[in-house]
């Protein structure tokens, strides 16, 4: 019984001992960055549209009649 547990744990310590190591390399650092470049101009407004028409205006004594939806 002693020499069994001895066993399992010399297979068990060489098991674990032959697994790969995974190494994980920093990623280099980029230098400072450097200094802006110039703004672009900024394009024109554009032309505004033409106004609309002048609606109708209303008359004295117009009623408006409101029919419910069926």
């Amino acid at each position: 019984m002693k020499y069994s547990i001895l066993f399992v744990a010399l297979m068990a310590t060489l098991g674990l001992s032959a697994c790969e190591k995974t190494v994980v390399t920093p990623a280099a650092s980029t230098g400072p960055a450097g200094p802006t470049g110039a703004t672009g101009s900024t394009g024109s407004s554009g032309s505004t549209g033409a106004s609309g028409s002048k609606g109708e205006t209303g008359k004295t004594g117009d009623t408006v009649v409101v029919v419910p939806a069926k």
